[in-house]
């Protein structure tokens, strides 16, 4: 068992730079264990930036990242075997069937080969694409191709399931599905932390939740924390510093 009051996550003074510009500037977060945490900003936030260097695929300047208390760079073992991870803009080994890449990607995580097939079978039928199963994932359309990936970030049983916008280009349909997939994950002590550009689905399914602007972290908390009364939608754009189209500009659309 996994000690509760350790965090799924915590993120200290975090420092990413491509050339003169600081993509992420010095970002703490924690994420408690048994949540489900969104992360939000406007496009150029960082966000992306951020779950990369938190799932080790992109090694920060500065900063740490602990998954349950192991560090994801001097314990990279042991904390990458506690993530699942769905990113955004999934390259995946398209040439294999949707059953043969989620068996690869089981027996890459050092599944037994019975365990393997018995979930990967289970992944495809919770997902809906039990009936596509033989076809090349290269043949999915964008919303299977996100269902795939899922299933392969589950088929080890995570404890903390990082997604980049894990809803989009997905069928009311097959959002819903995902929705319940991730419910019963946290309610079975998983963690989950997602990141996307949808209010209404971060404010319908997450508990607590960070607004990232400009590489740092403007408000962190449970969701009533961080909406103070407003919708969240009305929260963000305050937090992030938008503004209103104001009723000049673009003059020359109103005209006849």
């Amino acid at each position: 068992m996994f000690n509760s009051r350790v965090p799924a996550l915590r993120v200290t003074d975090l420092v990413r730079s491509f050339g003169d510009k600081r993509a992420v500037d010095g970002l703490s977060l924690s994420v408690p264990a048994g949540s489900m945490y969104g992360l939000v900003g406007p496009n150029g936030a960082g966000k992306t930036t951020t779950l990369s260097m938190v799932t080790g695929l992109l090694r920060p300047d500065a900063g740490t990242v602990e998954v349950l208390g192991h560090d994801v760079w001097s314990d990279p073992v042991a904390a990458k075997a506690l993530i699942g991870v769905l990113p955004d803009g999934l390259h995946v080994f398209d040439r294999l069937s949707g059953r043969e890449l989620i068996r690869y990607v089981a027996l890459l995580r050092g599944l037994d080969r019975r365990v393997a097939e018995t979930r990967a079978e289970e992944l495809l039928s919770a997902l809906g694409l039990a009936d596509d199963a033989e076809l090349l994932v290269c043949d999915y359309s964008a919303g299977m191709t996100k269902k795939i990936g899922l299933a392969c970030a589950l088929v080890h049983a995570p404890r903390l399931l990082i997604l980049d916008e894990p809803f989009e280009a997905v069928d009311p349909v097959s959002g819903d599905m995902i929705r319940q997939i991730l419910k019963a994950f946290v309610t079975s002590g998983g963690t989950v932390l997602l990141s996307s550009h949808v209010m209404e689905i971060v404010e319908a399914l997450c508990d607590s939740l960070a607004v990232m602007a400009h590489g740092r972290v403007r408000a962190s908390g449970t969701l009533d924390d961080v909406r103070q009364g407003e919708s969240l939608t009305e929260k963000f754009l305050d937090l992030v510093g938008a503004r209103h189209l104001e009723s000049e500009s673009l003059a020359w659309l109103h005209s006849s």
